[in-house]
């Protein structure tokens, strides 16, 4: 009984994605990340996105935690004047090239832009890596102008608390890309202390019925 416990247990291990560090995980994901959602979480993720997306016609918007750029390439598409993305992943950013405007590498707490110079900040599934919500919120405040918007997304608590994870395969094995839960009173207090008016939320569910995401937009007054 002992070594079918033994067994049965180190199976579980062995299905069990490993999780990565951010920096690590998007390293090893780059070669395989998708250009677009096709389906899933990402899918899910996007179609609530862009339903709260305004009208970004002749805005710069920028595209953070771009990956593959996206959003930008959408953002473009609707009639943008400029999509500049960042990612802290200089793996990821190398397709994300072809499609934004320009690119960056850098991180959302300390974001390589001038105050008050976008029109639209996009930014999906990528502040779950982060800790606290505060410092990369403050920063998404600062660089919009009077007036802007930003619309992002996070992987929804009830999701992770239902045991769902960002996962992909590399080499054979399965990974998890580092998460912190926070719970929507923690955007409220991040964007309300950045002086943010959140006006729309999204909680779509995904192919399980489970809440996938969050999808939040907040405004800045003018």
């Amino acid at each position: 009984m002992l070594d079918r416990v033994k067994r049965v247990w180190s199976a579980l291990r062995a299905a069990a994605p490993i999780e990565l560090q951010v920096r690590e995980a998007y390293a090893r994901w780059a070669s395989s990340y998708p250009a677009d959602a096709p389906s899933g979480y990402m899918a899910v993720e996007q179609q609530a996105l862009l339903q709260l997306l305004p009208d970004v016609t002749g805005a710069m918007v920028i595209d953070l935690a771009c990956g593959t750029g996206r959003y930008a390439k959408l953002a473009r598409g609707r009639g943008a004047a400029a999509a500049i993305g960042l990612d802290l992943s200089q793996e990821m950013l190398r397709p994300a090239r072809a499609v934004a405007t320009a690119v960056a590498r850098g991180d959302l707490t300390a974001l390589p832009f001038r105050d008050g110079a976008a029109g639209a900040v996009i930014c999906g599934l990528a502040v779950g890596h982060l800790p606290e919500l505060a410092g990369a919120i403050a920063e998404i405040a600062r660089v919009l102008k009077g007036g802007g918007v930003v619309i992002y997304s996070d992987f929804h608590p009830f999701a992770y608390h239902a045991g769902r994870r960002r996962t992909f395969a590399a080499g054979g094995r399965a990974f998890a890309v580092e998460h912190h839960v926070h719970l929507y009173a923690a955007h409220q207090a991040a964007c309300r202390a950045a002086g943010l008016e959140i006006d729309a939320v999204l909680e779509p569910t995904g192919p399980d019925g489970v809440p996938a995401v969050l999808v939040i937009r907040a405004r800045k007054p003018r």
